[in-house]
């Protein structure tokens, strides 16, 4: 291990964050991982890493870090401004950072969520076979919790090629997070609507509510009736649409709870999850359904984007 970043300010929330722990959630336990898995994928191959290393995940404002020692970076997602030694850093690509060099961020001006792999890794606890922070149980990442001011960062092994800054996505393959238009299917209970609620689920504008985290959003907006007898509980996924007895819809998102009995009316396909999880409280938003084939199709894209950085 090498520290390669020291943390000066930790900013408004940056966790460890990998691809998360599926495999754990028949044990009843939040599957979480980054928010927005494309830019997550998309920074650790710009920086040489398998996608599935732990990046930092930041939320709103990023960090301020110096490096102890020289390394490569990427950064990816919500653009923060970033910059290193007060100079714009370009976001997508991979840059070197000598000893003493600070990166920092000037500000949000799109999106929720960046994204900062460092070449070799970043070195973490593991909880259940997975680095991602889960902040309720104080298990993975950063000793489970978020950054704080003197943190050391340290790559987890010897970076796979040389640090060459410049490798990265072309513009023209990144998510477009400025259309906040998530395609969705429809989901196992969107008979429980009537007519004028799937319309209104399909055709109206939603707003993200303030009561918005890494479990899901709130939505704002016309209120969804359901109809029927109460459920059981049955499994969820990242992406549901959960509408509960008073019609204001959930958006389930990367830590939700594993099992639920709200009717689920429609779920987000995986290629639109980017986009949603770069949302911010106050941000508008609108369904729209899409079959599963063209929702395979989108998938593919997205993979095919991935795949110019192999």
């Amino acid at each position: 291990m090498t520290t390669v970043l020291r943390v000066i300010e930790p900013g408004l929330l940056t966790t460890v964050q990998d691809l998360g722990r599926p495999h754990a959630i028949a044990a009843g336990v939040q599957p979480g991982g980054a928010m927005d898995r494309f830019a997550h994928r998309a920074a650790n191959l710009v920086a040489g890493n398998p996608e599935g290393d732990a990046t930092l995940e930041c939320t709103l404002t990023g960090p301020q870090v110096v490096a102890e020692h020289s390394c490569l970076v990427a950064i990816t997602g919500a653009d923060l401004d970033p910059r290193v030694n007060g100079q714009a850093a370009p976001m997508w690509t991979g840059i070197f950072l000598g000893q003493g060099d600070r990166l920092t961020f000037g500000g949000r001006r799109a999106g929720g969520r960046a994204y900062i792999a460092i070449a070799g890794g970043i070195e973490a606890d593991r909880w259940l076979g997975s680095a991602s922070t889960n902040l309720m149980a104080a298990r993975g990442g950063l000793h489970g919790r978020n950054l704080k001011a003197g943190d050391q960062i340290s790559t987890a092994r010897e970076a796979t090629r040389p640090a060459v800054s410049g490798h990265h996505l072309i513009e023209r393959l990144r998510p477009q997070y400025f259309d906040h238009t998530l395609h969705a299917i429809a989901g196992p209970h969107v008979k429980r609507l009537d007519a004028q609620g799937r319309g209104l689920l399909f055709g109206a504008t939603f707003k993200v509510s303030r009561e918005a985290d890494r479990m899901g959003y709130r939505l704002d907006g016309p209120r969804l009736a359901t109809s029927g007898e109460e459920l059981l509980s049955f499994g969820l996924t990242a992406g549901a649409v959960q509408v509960p007895h008073g019609g204001q819809p959930i958006l389930l998102m990367a830590d939700h709870q594993t099992a639920g009995g709200y009717p689920v009316v429609a779920t987000v396909v995986s290629a639109s999850m980017p986009i949603a999880a770069q949302l911010v409280p106050g941000d508008e938003l609108d369904f729209k359904e899409v079959t599963l084939e063209r929702a395979r199709q989108m998938r593919l894209s997205l993979a095919a984007a991935l795949e110019t950085l192999r």
